[in-house]
């Protein structure tokens, strides 16, 4: 199945082979496909040349790795627009995937300096810290750590956060929520968040910052978030 002789590399011809078997039904979206041993003895190459066919697959969004069970076809990535704002819980019930989190972290704190500045806080003011794992048809798609001011959501306690916090922030606590400003980067993910995102270290992660305001232009959150990049991909409109 291999020509060694080719000018073709061959992990390209690993990564076409594959290609071709996931294009005829053979591997369907979720099923995993042949280990790096099995591939290594069926292709008679080194473990690292399939290595490398997989890692560019897993790459460009074909394959996904879970740590500990093997490599499996992908579904399409989630695109999610860089216009309009709104919560995760909310992309993914418009895209008929159900949403779900996992509360690693909520705790009330006197923030670092750099997010008190951000928020507009006076020294001393605190903060909830809220971190969660993000998840979309029961497979982890994202690690948010959000920071809020205690003084405008006051009431806010772990049943809140089991949903949406916008809807929360907007129905339970009567705020407008108004725009906020992103920062992206790309970035290999630490070992602490591969265990919860369930992806090999390393991989790449797709790393956002963002401030939401409401409408009087006061900032309500810093969240940063850390999405797999072979389930996630950011898509935008750029008009002349």
């Amino acid at each position: 199945m291999i020509d060694k002789q080719s000018t073709v590399p061959m992990y390209v011809q690993i990564e076409e082979h594959l290609k071709l078997r996931i294009l005829q039904g053979e591997f369907s979206v979720g099923i995993a496909i042949p280990s790096e041993r099995e591939l290594t003895e069926m292709f008679g190459v080194s473990r690292m040349t399939v290595r490398q066919s997989i890692t560019n697959m897993v790459n460009t969004g074909l394959l996904y790795r879970e740590k500990g069970r093997g490599t499996f076809v992908a579904s399409s990535k989630v695109e999610q627009p860089l216009s309009g704002l709104t919560s995760f819980t909310e992309d993914m019930l418009s895209r008929g995937m159900i949403p779900s989190n996992i509360l690693v972290g909520f705790d009330k704190i006197i923030p670092e300096l750099d997010v008190a500045n951000k928020l507009q806080l006076s020294e001393g003011e605190k903060v909830f810290l809220v971190k969660r794992i993000r998840y979309a048809d029961d497979k982890p798609m994202a690690i948010e750590k959000t920071y809020l001011p205690v003084k405008l959501v006051p009431t806010l306690d772990k049943d809140a956060l089991n949903g949406s916090l916008y809807a929360f922030i907007e129905k339970d606590e009567q705020m407008t929520i108004s725009h906020a400003m992103q920062r992206m980067e790309a970035a290999l993910v630490n070992e602490e968040d591969a265990e919860f995102l369930q992806i090999d270290v390393p991989s790449a992660i797709m790393i956002i910052e963002r401030i939401s305001y409401l409408t009087n232009d006061v900032p309500f959150e810093i969240v940063h978030s850390s999405y797999r990049a072979d389930r996630y991909q950011f898509l935008s409109e750029i008009q002349r």
